[in-house]
């Protein structure tokens, strides 16, 4: 058991299934109390009544204060989870639908930076809180084919950083968590992209969430479910030119095969 999450308050948001049920899932296992939020209420209420958690559906943008009162008023952890992700780079104007992006910036950033502004005032006063961002590793990379998802992703990853840096002292915990594919409906929601990049190393949702209690135990700020990534993010770091003309590699041959 980890120390850290026993009798915790804890929200976890897109919950209903995926990486969110398995964080909620696997607190509830290690003895934390949990609030499961997902916009589709059926869904939130069968992962809690599965792990005797607390259902509070809606948007994850504004539920905080819902989340807070269900745990009897205080929450010790927030898992930003819920995302949307759009295959949206097609060849016929991958920056024409606004929409997609419109969405990808109020879900993937905004809800983060949304909890955090309802969250900080009560952590900070008490000394102590952890943030948990789902961020992918689109955040620290790029994805063909997404870039609504690509850019909002690295947004959610540099907030995660700026939290990080700006209130460690306070007594923040932070975790970006950073997979590349895993099993879920989000992966099919990439389509052919997700096909050729993702889903050969897909791993499952409790494998997520395995990694980030590992992060906690080791009180890691970055948390990389498939190790492998930490060598692309090297090489991007140390030769953007190489990286980029292996990544447009792999946008041609996405092409051809579409």
């Amino acid at each position: 058991m980890v120390e850290a999450v026993q009798d915790a308050g804890v929200v976890v948001t897109g919950a209903g299934g995926g990486i969110g049920a398995a964080l909620a899932r696997r607190f509830a296992a290690e003895g934390a109390r949990v609030v499961v939020n997902d916009l589709d209420a059926e869904r939130a209420k069968a992962v809690a009544e599965e792990i005797g958690g607390i259902a509070v559906p809606g948007d994850a943008s504004a539920i905080v204060g819902d989340a807070r009162d269900a745990l009897g008023g205080t929450v010790d952890v927030y898992c930003a989870n819920a995302g949307v992700a759009f295959e949206d780079g097609g060849a016929d104007g991958p920056l024409a639908d606004e929409r997609s992006w419109a969405v990808s910036w109020d879900v993937n950033l905004m809800a983060h930076v949304r909890a955090a502004h309802a969250l900080l005032p009560d952590w900070l006063e008490r000394g102590h809180g952890r943030f948990v961002s789902t961020v992918s590793a689109a955040g620290l990379l790029t994805m063909i084919g997404a870039p609504s998802y690509s850019v909002t992703k690295h947004g959610a990853y540099a907030f995660a950083e700026w939290l990080s840096l700006t209130y460690r002292h306070r007594g923040l915990k932070v975790h970006a968590v950073c997979p590349q594919g895993v099993r879920t409906a989000m992966l099919e929601a990439t389509g052919s992209a997700g096909d050729l990049v993702l889903q050969p190393t897909a791993i499952e949702p409790e494998a997520v969430a395995d990694a980030l209690f590992q992060g906690i135990e080791e009180d890691r700020f970055l948390i990389l479910p498939h190790p492998e990534v930490a060598g692309f993010y090297r090489v991007r770091a140390a030769d953007p030119d190489r990286w980029l003309t292996g990544m447009n590699q792999l946008q041609q041959k996405w092409e051809e095969g579409r």
